[in-house]
Parts: structure tokens; sequence; C-alpha cells
């Protein structure tokens, strides 16, 4: 191992050590990522690990500095972020990595490609910096950026195409309990939520919700809802 390459990881082990969330910013336009960059690098716990200008260049940024978050660009030139998303969350390596989708529009019809692709939400370009860094301390979680409006409004509008393959397996994996807290999760419930609608401990609907995540091979919440949509579990119409 080269000294630059052991510098590298030892500066990612402190950081990591130190509860320091490594964050890699991909998008065309050199104005936003650097607006993101300086917001970002003036808040003690997030460290900006680089920046790429398309999609090729994020993916083999992920991959050389395995952030814990990789804000990305959904429309770039040489690949997309929804490719680069897809390549990101195939791969074994990268496993810990959370993809956020940036997007102009709050219904853009790719962003429910990209959770499909393997994101675990999505933010709007125009997001206020409060909200850009509560985003990041959440999906930085575990959890999915997925608000009850975000649910309703673009989920519940892009799956009512006609799906584009066979009903994913898995459903029947499910218990009755598991079944029915994935589908209050796809409806935009937080456990708290989840757990008063089912008059349960929030624990124990954090614990379905994990089973149901780990019988499904989900990555987060966010493919959690992916699911039970494709799977019928809830109707899109029932998302209005």
């Amino acid at each position: 191992m080269t000294h630059d390459a052991m510098t590298h990881e030892a500066r990612t082990h402190e950081a990591r050590t130190h509860g320091v969330i490594r964050v890699a910013l991909v998008d065309d336009q050199a104005l936003m990522r650097a607006g993101f960059r300086a917001l970002l690098d003036a808040e003690d716990g997030i460290e900006v690990v680089g920046e790429a200008a398309d999609g090729a260049q994020g993916l083999e940024l992920v991959r050389a500095e395995v952030p814990d978050i990789a804000l990305i660009d959904v429309q770039m030139p040489v690949m997309t972020g929804i490719e680069a998303t897809r390549r990101i969350a195939e791969d074994p390596a990268l496993a810990a990595v959370r993809v956020v989708i940036l997007t102009n529009y709050g219904h853009d019809a790719y962003v429910f490609d990209a959770l499909r692709a393997g994101a675990s939400g999505f933010l709007l370009k125009d997001t206020e910096p409060a909200d850009l860094l509560q985003a990041i301390d959440v999906v930085a979680r575990g959890e999915a950026l997925l608000s009850p409006s975000v649910t309703r409004t673009l989920i519940g509008e892009f799956v009512s195409r006609p799906p584009d393959r066979a009903t994913p397996p898995g459903l029947e994996s499910l218990t009755r309990r598991e079944r029915e807290v994935t589908a209050l999760a796809a409806r935009g419930l937080t456990n708290e939520e989840i757990a008063a609608h089912m008059v349960i401990s929030p624990y124990t609907a954090k614990t379905h919700i994990s089973r149901a995540m780990t019988k499904l091979a989900a990555r987060d919440r966010a493919q959690l809802v992916v699911f039970a949509y494709e799977s019928g579990l809830v109707a899109a119409r029932g998302a209005s």
C-alpha cells in the first residue's frame, strides 16, 4: 500500500470514528456544486470528500472514497444519475453508501426510477439550507428521505404507470404484522406514527420494519416503500 493510500485510509477511519458524515457531490453544474460545498463545509460534523461533474466521474469518486452519502444530480452527461445510482446499489463494496438524488422538480418522473435503482430519497435543488442539513443527518442514520407528502404525490403518481416488470417476489414471506407496517411505511408514516396506529411500541414497529427489510433484501426504508407499491401491497390511488 502506498503512502497516499495509507493516508487516505487513515483519514477515512478517523472521520468515521469521530462521527463525521462524509459526502460526495455529483452534479454537472459547477455553481450548484460550489453552493452545496460551501454550505456543507461550514457545518461541523460533515466533510465533503470530493466533487464530480458527470455520472461516470461520480461513480469513480464514490468507489474511491466510499462516502456515507452521495448527492447525485438526476440528469447528467456521460452517465445519468439513475445509472450511477444503480451501479452503486449493485456493488457490494458500496453497500454502506446512501444515494440522495438531486432534482429541480418535485414531480420529476425520473425520481421514482431512481428510487427503484436504489436511491434512499431525493432533494429539490432549491431546498432550504436547514432542510439540506437535516436531510444529510436523516439519511446518514439509515432512514429514507421520504416525507408523507413525497410518498403521496411522487410515488402515488408514478407507481400508477403500468409496471415494467413482474411483481417482485417476497410478499408471501412477510407476516401479517410485517405487511401492515410495510403498508403504513409506504404511506409515509414514521415508526412513532405506525406504533400509534397499531397500538404497539415504537421499538416493536421498528423491529417489524427491520425484519421486513431483511426478508425483502431492501437496502433501506425507501426500497421497502418501492416494494410495497410494486407488489400491490399498497395501491397507488390509496396514496392520494
